[in-house]
């Protein structure tokens, strides 16, 4: 028995046994994960109603399930989640503790089997077929993990249990927080046909209205719709691949090892600004995060991508590739900089700006040519140095000068 409380898989109510033959595609994610980090730093703040995010004017990044009661949820305007939740504590983001965090959390997984898909920093995919033998059923190699990912970060996590990976993620949903659910295969379509049509992967909004016109509100519709109604109505993609979900049909095996596409960071600011030298510090602070995060999950870019939105909302983005990958924070910011300065924007007031790196590979195998003359203790040993002063006093215990407070 795992020292937490297990979820039963009929808890909630749906009405499933704990048959778990033949599910080994696990879904993890961790519940609140940029507020569940935050609240590492400020334990006081446990039980209370806070939020992730900065200024006025940007979104929230995270929230406790204690400010989602009062109806904050990621993405929503942080001025209106202030004015729903006028007790919240607003907390702004650590980045490098989240990629630290998050680099842990797949260490983990990557300890019970190889077949680890990461979907984003908090979430994966686990095909476990190899490790029962090993480590017992799925359940209890679902329980191992939230045992682990609890004692070794201080987080928890919710799992999903299905034979696919479509199910096993409406799962781990419906597990949280911090529980597990499995969908016995057995009952996969019985699982699905009570849900409503949002929950199948794919559909948002525009697809919701269209499935309503056709007067279908549940998977169950769906399911008993004719395919040729659902494609003459969706389109052949839409329409094949909502009839294949709704009979719980999902082919996608886990593929270890996926590659983050790209790591970036991006600022909001409180008003609108027109001052080229606001804007370099804010680019040399975007480098510096995007760069921590490059550095604590062992990858550098070759691809460093500007964007910048305009008080009009109007957004642009510029890349430069270069010769070398990279993960050190002032070869980025230079090279974004100089993509900034070459749009001659002329006093244009700016919303937005942010700073992504694409090309990402492994840091250790990414080839490096010392140039002739350079030093060969330069921006990156700095880097290091300033790596290891932020995990033993904090993130941005160091920073360049640049960035200090003005008095």
């Amino acid at each position: 028995m795992s020292r937490r409380q297990l979820v039963r898989p009929d808890a909630g109510g749906w009405g499933l046994d704990d048959d778990d033959t033949g599910c080994t595609v696990l879904h993890v994610d961790m519940d609140a994960f940029y507020a569940s980090v935050e609240l590492l730093r400020r334990p006081d703040l446990a039980g209370t109603p806070v939020i992730v995010g900065g200024g006025e004017r940007g979104v929230v990044l995270s929230a406790t399930y204690e400010a989602r009661r009062y109806g904050v949820h990621a993405a929503m305007p942080m001025a209106r989640a202030r004015r729903l939740c006028p007790p919240a504590t607003v907390l702004v983001p650590h980045h490098e503790d989240y990629a630290r965090i998050s680099a842990g959390v797949m260490e983990v997984f990557r300890s019970v089997t190889p077949l680890v898909e990461p979907l984003s920093l908090d979430e994966a995919f686990l095909d476990v077929s190899g490790a029962v033998r090993r480590l017992g059923s799925p359940t209890r190699i679902g329980e191992l993990l939230r045992d682990r990912v609890a004692d070794e970060q201080g987080i928890t996590c919710s799992v999903g249990v299905a034979s696919t990976k479509f199910v096993a993620k409406l799962a781990s949903g419906g597990a949280k927080p911090d529980g597990l659910l499995v969908v016995p295969h057995a009952q996969t379509v019985a699982f699905l046909h009570a849900l409503p049509v949002e929950a199948l992967w794919g559909v948002g909004d525009r697809t919701a209205e269209a499935l309503g016109r056709l007067g279908l509100r549940t998977v169950a519709d769906i399911a008993h719709t004719p395919l040729t109604t659902l494609v003459r109505g969706l389109g052949e993609a839409t329409g094949r691949h909502l009839h294949a979900l709704a009979w719980g049909r999902d082919a996608r095996r886990v593929l270890a090892s996926v590659p983050e596409r790209s790591i970036g960071a991006e600022e909001t600011f409180p008003r609108d600004v027109d001052d080229p030298r606001y804007v370099h510090r804010e680019l040399l602070r975007l480098a510096g995060r995007t760069a921590s995060r490059a550095r604590a999950q062992g990858l550098a870019g070759r691809t460093v991508v500007l964007k910048v939105r305009f008080a009009d909302f109007t957004t642009i983005t510029r890349s430069r590739t270069l010769r070398e990958r990279t993960d050190v924070t002032q070869e980025i910011h230079a090279t974004a900089r100089d993509l900034f300065d070459a749009l001659a924007l002329d006093r244009a007031r700016l919303r937005l700006v942010g700073v992504r790196l694409e090309g990402l590979a492994d840091s250790a195998t990414a080839p490096r040519q010392l140039l002739l003359g350079e030093r060969t203790h330069g921006w990156r040993e700095a880097d290091g140095a300033v790596d290891r002063a932020g995990a033993r006093f904090g993130a941005g215990s160091v920073r360049p000068a640049t960035l200090l407070p003005r008095r």
